[in-house]
């Protein structure tokens, strides 16, 4: 899934590599995804940007933004993938393929769910305008949102729901707020409200080197860039370290369901305090 990390280095993988093509053909979805959703529908979306070029590529919040010379913009989210491929290696299923010139595509796929939507710059949704307008963790007014939103929020939400819900922080999931908690030794259920100025101080901290480490090592090696290829940046916390033990203390992993998704954490450098 795109959080934070992957949106940025996609956003700039795509600026770098397709800025200046012009589109040559816009192919529609190959197998319908019930959970793929379109702005309009997708088989006009050849007519609208036929023969454009491409001028920026911007990344924010969950989502990926290509601008079109013709005013047109094309905005995935955080259940897209998009890979940039020889037409000769291009897929054939697909939730919308790009043909550039150059013999270059853009292919884009769901799994689970995402949204691939084409508008003129007057598109609403209230998760788009949320990331939009969102304040970057990399932004000198960063510390300020984060007390804010912090002073704002129910002291009985836990550090997972303030993280990771109600897009407090766009970008920032379910993902990368489980390294984010790890480093900052705070437990997924521990409630808000149980925060010491430390604790609130230490989770500020956290939030901005560990998603600059995962920006700086492009993206998590839990996902793939438009290449294929993972990300450098080595997750502690995921399915895929659960039998490793902890990296600071060598104690086990634990897993649960928590908030809609799986949570993992250390016991002993991740306590639950209670109120």
């Amino acid at each position: 899934m795109l959080e934070l990390p992957e949106v940025l280095t996609v956003s700039k993988q795509l600026k770098n590599h397709i800025v200046g093509k012009k589109i040559s053909k816009v192919l529609p979805p190959s197998k319908v995804h019930k959970f793929c959703w379109y702005n309009g529908e997708p088989t006009e979306y050849n007519a609208a940007i036929k023969g454009s070029e491409v001028i920026s590529v911007e990344g924010f919040g969950i989502f990926v933004e290509i601008t079109f010379s013709n005013g047109y913009k094309l905005c995935l989210n955080d259940g897209v993938n998009v890979r940039l491929v020889p037409s000769n290696e291009k897929t054939k299923n697909f939730q919308l393929l790009i043909e550039l010139e150059d013999d270059l595509v853009l292919v884009f796929t769901v799994a689970m769910y995402g949204g691939i939507f084409l508008h003129d710059g007057s598109y609403d949704n209230e998760y788009y305008l949320k990331s939009k307008q969102a304040i970057s963790p990399f932004s000198k007014v960063f510390t300020e949102h984060y007390h804010k939103t912090f002073m704002e929020s129910k002291p009985n939400l836990s550090a997972k729901a303030f993280l990771a819900t109600q897009q407090r922080f766009p970008g920032v999931g379910n993902g990368v707020s489980q390294d984010i908690l790890f480093e900052a030794g705070i437990h997924p259920k521990r409630k808000i409200s149980t925060f010491s100025e430390a604790d609130k101080d230490r989770l500020l901290e956290k939030i901005i080197t560990v998603l600059n480490e995962m920006v700086q090592n492009g993206g998590r090696d839990t996902e793939k860039n438009i290449f294929g290829e993972k990300g450098s940046y080595k997750v502690r916390m995921s399915k895929n370290t659960m039998g490793l033990g902890c990296p600071k203390c060598g104690g086990e992993i634990l897993k649960e369901t928590y908030l809609g998704g799986s949570i993992y954490y250390c016991t002993q450098c991740q306590p639950l305090v209670k109120d």
